[in-house]
């Protein structure tokens, strides 16, 4: 257990395995320099070197701005022993394999008709990251069970399901738990629409109280209140007002089409079941029959959202380095802005240092009675002084149910798969896939290549 007292949450040690990130490291450390009542060291782990050490430079610079309410000290480390040793949390965000990689995953399958509209999670290739991925997580859960079995271990890296799995299976005395920002998204369209249809104007999304259910990118919300107001019923307004249109009051401008997201998929899933889908379209419409709404791009663009290409992260990326680089000569300067993730929130209330209660991914003990105990949901959970406590979410209801046991079906033979590098059992579960709308025979075909184009990132699988 964390002492707080002695440590007076003053000085903490948290690992970050990818540590070199450009993205999501940035903002942990803006979110970590705005708190006020924590601060410590955070060792950057990463493969790439060179990329840790620029975050080691651009992190201490925070500790200059005028608005940073605590310091940090960022250290670059050589080993993922030296980054672990003695942790008080680990974050984990690691991209598994490289761009080239995920062109693979994504643009591959639309040989045979098959199109993705972001290919981390769900889909071919989700499933073939997966593969590569879960060999990197029994590195990393092993690591944490031998240098710092006690730490907190939050995950941000996908397919959020298969690695918090992966962990519990590696390290099953691991803390770990998966964030993901999507749920505050639909908490955010609920106050968008408290405002259009019954004109109550200034609702914080924190605002709206949800019971949350399912699993990771495909998760469903079966109740919703602001104050004692039930939104379901302004949902199914909103909704019929927005179904055929599309509602892009959340962003007015998509100048990026690759993140385009109109809310028709949400409108129209909430249409068929009855029940609200709780992530963004482009993740939701791969869990979905690959006919719905990824028939082909055409589809897509009359639903109104974007497919994220390899080419835009490629770019992206290059966009990301000329930002670092800038950080670290000098020629930009951080700024402190939040990021609105509930990251360091979450360590203030392991902490002991307030209350929060937020959706996470973690194994089923019961708060989904009728999916499998020990398979990765996504619920809402209480954090308090080193405890995390899942929130009793209820059964999921029938009219959704055959969707998602599907995918956690999947995913959990997905996991078994990659632990014992078997590929006839990682194909079972590719060939079951909603979006997997081809042949056996097809199926195999594209399987096989895929794997052959990523095989340096597979090398302890027999090809």
């Amino acid at each position: 257990m964390i002492d707080v007292k002695e440590k007076e949450t003053k000085n903490l040690k948290i690992a970050y395995v990818g540590g070199g990130s450009r993205g999501w490291a940035w903002g942990l450390m803006s979110d970590l320099a705005s708190a006020d009542d924590i601060s410590g060291d955070v060792y950057l782990y990463d493969i790439d070197y060179q990329a840790a050490q620029y975050n080691e430079i651009i992190g201490n610079k925070y500790n200059d701005l005028e608005d940073a309410k605590s310091k940090w000290h960022y250290r670059a480390s050589r080993t993922l022993q030296e980054a672990l040793t003695g942790a008080d949390f680990v974050v984990i965000s690691i991209l598994p394999g490289t761009f080239d990689e995920m062109a693979s995953d994504i643009h591959t399958p639309e040989k045979y008709g098959i199109y993705q509209s972001v290919g981390d999670t769900t889909g071919p290739g989700g499933i073939v990251r997966a593969l590569r991925t879960i060999p990197m997580f029994e590195v990393i859960g092993q690591a944490i069970r031998d240098y710092c079995p006690d730490a907190w271990v939050i995950n941000y890296t996908n397919p959020m399901t298969v690695c918090v799995r992966t962990l519990y299976r590696v390290f099953p005395g691991i803390k770990a738990f998966g964030c993901c920002h999507e749920v505050f998204s639909t908490q955010t369209l609920l106050t968008h629409a408290l405002k259009d249809i019954l004109g109550i104007e200034g609702v914080e999304r924190h605002d709206i109280k949800t019971n949350v259910l399912g699993v990771n990118h495909f998760t469903w919300i079966t109740e919703a209140t602001y104050e004692n107001i039930d939104l379901f019923d302004v949902y199914r307004q909103f909704g019929e007002k927005y179904w055929e249109t599309g509602f892009n009051g959340v962003v007015q401008n998509w100048a990026n089409k690759c993140f385009m997201c109109n809310e028709r998929v949400k409108l129209d899933l909430f249409r068929r079941y009855g029940w609200i889908a709780a992530a963004g379209d482009r993740h939701l419409a791969e869990f979905c029959e690959g006919k719905w709404y990824l028939k082909d791009p055409e589809t897509v663009e009359k639903w109104g959202f974007g497919l994220t290409t390899a080419t835009w992260r490629k770019s992206n990326l290059q966009s990301r380095l000329e930002k670092s680089r800038d950080l670290v000569s000098g020629k930009r300067t951080p700024e402190i802005k939040r990021t609105g993730e509930e990251g360091v929130n979450q360590i203030r209330a392991l902490l002991g240092r307030h209350e929060l209660v937020t959706n996470v991914n973690v194994p089923n003990v019961g708060q989904i009675p009728n999916l499998p105990l020990g398979a990765v949901v996504e619920t809402n959970a209480v954090f308090r002084s080193d405890k995390v406590t899942p929130i009793h979410a209820g059964e999921i209801p029938k009219e959704i149910y055959p969707l998602i046991a599907r995918i956690a079906g999947e995913q959990e033979l997905i996991v078994e798969a990659g632990l014992n590098r078997d590929l006839d059992m990682a194909f079972m579960a590719f060939v079951n896939d909603p979006l997997v709308t081809v042949s056996v025979d097809d199926a195999r075909a594209l399987f096989k290549e895929m794997l052959e184009n990523t095989k340096d990132y597979l090398t302890m699988y027999s090809l």
